[in-house]
């Protein structure tokens, strides 16, 4: 059968072609914005349906970090809410019998319980600086429901933890925490820097999962899953901000001072989410943050900061 990954070329979806790959789907075909844009619903309909998939993964979407958020609220509402409903209106037209929508973890209140229940939906005010982010998210898993209810659709929808890894934007201006500190780290490493400046106080707690993690993931809740309940995808471990600058600091042998600017923004307190749900259904992920961050990192290396050697620059850094 045909498997179409929609937002192939970003990380997620990127990861989600590899691991289909690797799971025997021979028919797997992506949807990149330079192919179409899914903003454009005849554009969707039409790709849709000339492609016939049986499943259709929706890791599709604009993203970015705090400051990107921020900034730019109306396009992380608007062109997210355009995606969402033309793929799934397409996904219907084309007959499609089984939809992954991918969520976010922004879509739970600020101060919900820690760690996060998928039933924390909805109970309290959303994280002011991503807000249209998550409302447009949170559409998105009205939709898969909607079409559930009305159309008896066997589509499921998905909220993944902070992610990071091989094919991850690391822009400063855009990116996620993760990436930017390693991105961050390495320049002033190079650089000889004595400090190295991070946002907020460190407090914050975060929990970060593998983007290979979260593929595998997504194949075994297309064949394990079927519930119009969102289901959180994640390790339910977390790190605050400062370990995860130290741990990236010794990953990239940066041995200065690192210097928080408390006059940025913390967002949310502290995120973490329950996978009991997910771990019911006898999933786990593989890959500690270590072991991940450093993988990355060579990534990094030979594909963005133009080093060409990975493992050379990591030699003797990490194990």
């Amino acid at each position: 059968m045909t498997v179409l990954v929609a937002g192939s070329g970003g990380l997620v979806g990127s990861a989600v072609v590899r691991a289909l790959g690797a799971a025997g789907f021979s028919d797997v075909v992506g949807a990149r914005s330079a192919q179409v844009d899914l903003r454009d619903a005849d554009a969707a309909r039409e790709f849709v349906t000339a492609t016939a998939p049986a499943v259709v993964v929706d890791a599709a979407a604009r993203v970015g970090g705090i400051a990107a958020n921020n900034a730019r609220p109306v396009e992380f509402l608007h062109d997210n809410l355009r995606i969402q409903a033309n793929l799934l209106d397409a996904a219907h037209a084309a007959d499609v019998s089984r939809v992954l929508f991918l969520g976010s973890s922004c879509i739970y209140p600020k101060f919900a319980e820690q760690p996060i229940r998928e039933d924390s939906l909805l109970t309290g005010p959303l994280e002011a600086t991503n807000d249209a982010y998550a409302i447009a998210k949170i559409a998105g898993i009205m939709g898969v429901q909607s079409y559930r209810r009305e159309y008896d659709r066997r589509w499921i929808s998905a909220m993944p933890t902070n992610l990071y890894g091989p094919g991850d934007n690391f822009d400063l201006e855009s990116s996620h925490v993760l990436p930017a500190l390693i991105r961050k780290f390495h320049e002033a490493h190079v650089a000889g820097d004595a400090t190295v400046t991070v946002w907020g106080t460190g407090t914050p707690r975060r929990e970060f999962l593998h983007v290979d993690d979260l593929a595998a993931a997504c194949v075994h809740l297309l064949e394990a899953y079927d519930d119009p309940a969102p289901i959180n995808v994640g390790t339910g471990e977390d790190v605050t901000i400062a370990e995860l600058a130290s741990l990236v600091a010794a990953t990239v042998g940066f041995s200065g001072e690192i210097v928080y600017d408390t006059s940025r923004p913390d967002g949310t307190p502290r995120k973490v989410l329950d996978v009991s749900k997910i771990a019911s259904t006898g999933w786990k992920p593989r890959i500690g943050l270590a072991e991940g961050l450093a993988s990355t990192y060579r990534w990094y290396l030979d594909n963005v900061a133009g080093e060409g050697a990975g493992a050379e620059q990591m030699s003797g850094v990490v194990k």
